[in-house]
């Protein structure tokens, strides 16, 4: 089982534009359409099938927020500020 991280950890560690709340990080990505929001999705869910690690995802008018945290640690993990990178990435690049 992964390791949770501390405070500073998750801190250091987490890309810039995501929130640490309790539990769980996490970042609402903007759009001009619905439509191109609601494209993103599949991109997001190949990153976590890849990862094996599935965040929860809501989609809202020209938004998609993404949460992540790790469960079975009860927390914050290295998986969780490891595949926030991947999606800021994915972003950049869509």
């Amino acid at each position: 089982m992964a390791e949770l991280l501390s405070d500073d950890e998750i801190k250091d560690r987490m890309p810039t534009e995501w929130e640490h709340n309790g539990d769980e990080i996490s970042r609402t990505y903007s759009f001009d359409t619905y439509m191109r929001g609601a494209e993103f999705v599949p991109i997001l869910g190949k990153l976590a099938e890849e990862a094996f690690h599935h965040p929860s995802i809501s989609v809202g008018y020209q938004e998609i927020k993404v949460s992540l945290t790790t469960h079975d640690a009860g927390g914050i993990t290295e998986n969780d500020t490891s595949l926030a990178a991947q999606y800021d990435d994915a972003y950049e690049e869509y």
